[in-house]
């Protein structure tokens, strides 16, 4: 098997000083095998390291660092086939996460998995997303 890791390039615009966090925890942002990219888990930091305060504004975040992840490999969001997202406070945040993935993630939609969890790697964290993607026509990728 030919497993192929996705590095995000230090000194990227959306994810900036945050993909040292690669590094640091030891995992690849995403890894291409069997046609498919198998992104990490997500979350809604903003490039200088803060978190935003709101569930859209970190659900958005995400999304553009998955968005980020699939355009380093020629994709988009019509790419992703498989979303799991882990939330805190589910019932509190889900409206908020369900406007702001609405306006950011358009039909063909992937299936996704929603599970609340009682709390993330970094207080004030309330969502992380990872997801999978497939390559059009390549199987061999």
């Amino acid at each position: 098997m030919t497993v192929h890791p996705v590095e995000v390039p230090e000194g990227n615009a959306v994810f900036g000083q945050t993909t040292s966090a690669f590094a640091s925890f030891g995992y690849s942002a995403a890894v291409r095998a069997h046609g498919l990219l198998f992104i990490a888990g997500t979350i809604g930091r903003r490039a200088d390291g803060t978190i935003p305060d709101t569930i859209e504004d970190q659900t958005e975040i995400a999304i553009r660092k998955i968005e980020e992840i699939l355009r380093l490999e020629n994709l988009d969001l019509s790419a992703l086939v498989d979303v799991t997202s882990y939330h805190v406070d589910i019932r509190q945040h889900l409206p908020g996460f369900v406007e702001a993935k609405q306006r950011l993630v358009q039909a063909p939609y992937p299936t996704w998995t929603i599970i609340g969890v009682s709390g993330l790697a970094s207080p004030g964290l309330l969502v992380e997303i990872r997801a999978t993607a497939a390559y059009p026509g390549d199987a061999s990728r």
